[in-house]
């Protein structure tokens, strides 16, 4: 079959070279045979003959068929839950099921002892290695939107912590919708009293949460992406940070308020204190000179000899 592909494009160049030698009575007649011989290699080609390419066999267009059927069903997850970003929690089961995929691919070998491998065949007999080239691309997206952090150490659902979190989020965006409801969502500068009132232990519960995941962590990972959570931990609560801050333009107040100012005012005051305290220790007081006896009586007796010459 490979040897009738390569000789297609040669029909057309051996029949324009016995054309002229031929004599042009005999021309018709070579482009008749090369219609001809074109339609026989088609036909050849379509009917499947056995020639030098190897075919797969079944089992090995099975497994090839099953990875491009999960390929094409994470693809659109990806697509579909891109914004806002609900990778990890939508698109797992998708993941683990082409893994899987891979890895039957990877560890199929064929039925016969003629057949070629089944990993050989699909993923290095040629260059492109397009199945290997599909699982880099999803290994490494997973990856870098740390997915790992949001779901249990077997990938087959939300952890715990993070069904709580979103629960968390949930309700605060019911608590935000509830409160706005005949308003403008787009609101003026002056804060939304109801929405700051209504929601903000809400919101604190939320954010103390997500804050307390993020330490955590930072604590126990180790992996190139430790710093982060999951994609769709952090772009939840990007969301309901911008809510709150710039449309309602609401605020948490401290607890620590006092305990902080009380510090900050020490550190302030610390430069002044020093330098007060330098220069009351560093001033001099006038020192009062005691001559020495001998030098008092040499005095003295200048002074007698003076008054009496």
């Amino acid at each position: 079959m490979a040897l009738l592909r390569c000789l297609l494009p040669l029909l057309p160049a051996v029949a324009l070279a016995l054309g002229p030698a031929a004599g042009d009575a005999r021309r018709p007649l070579a482009l008749e045979a090369l219609g001809e011989a074109e339609e026989l290699a088609e036909e050849l080609w379509d009917a499947g003959l056995p020639g030098d390419l190897p075919e797969l066999e079944p089992e090995c267009r099975r497994l090839l068929a099953a990875f491009a059927e999960g390929s094409a069903a994470l693809t659109g997850c990806l697509g579909h839950r891109a914004r806002p970003v609900r990778l990890c929690q939508a698109c797992h089961y998708h993941y683990r099921r082409l893994l899987a995929q891979y890895g039957n691919i990877a560890r199929a070998v064929g039925n016969s002892s003629e057949s070629h491998n089944c990993a050989k065949s699909i993923l290095t007999s040629d260059r492109l290695q397009i199945v290997v080239i599909l699982s880099q691309f999803f290994n490494e997206t997973w990856e870098a939107a740390n997915c790992a952090n949001c779901l249990k150490n077997n990938s087959e659902g939300l952890s715990n912590s993070t069904v709580e979190f979103l629960d968390l989020f949930n309700k605060s965006l019911t608590c935000f919708e509830q409160n706005v409801q005949g308003q403008t969502i787009y609101l003026s500068p002056s804060n939304d009293t109801e929405v700051c009132k209504n929601c903000n232990e809400t919101y604190r519960m939320l954010n103390d949460l997500y804050n307390n995941l993020q330490r955590l962590n930072r604590q126990g990972g180790e992996s190139g992406y430790s710093a982060h959570l999951c994609i769709d931990v952090e772009d939840a609560m990007n969301i309901t940070r911008k809510l709150w801050s710039r449309t309602f333009n609401c605020s948490v107040p401290c607890s620590d308020t006092v305990p902080v100012i009380a510090v900050s005012s020490f550190i302030l005051f610390l430069p002044i204190v020093f330098y007060l305290s330098s220069f009351l220790h560093s001033k001099q007081k006038k020192r009062i000179l005691i001559l020495p006896k001998r030098i008092q009586s040499n005095a003295s007796l200048v002074n007698i000899q003076e008054k009496y010459s």
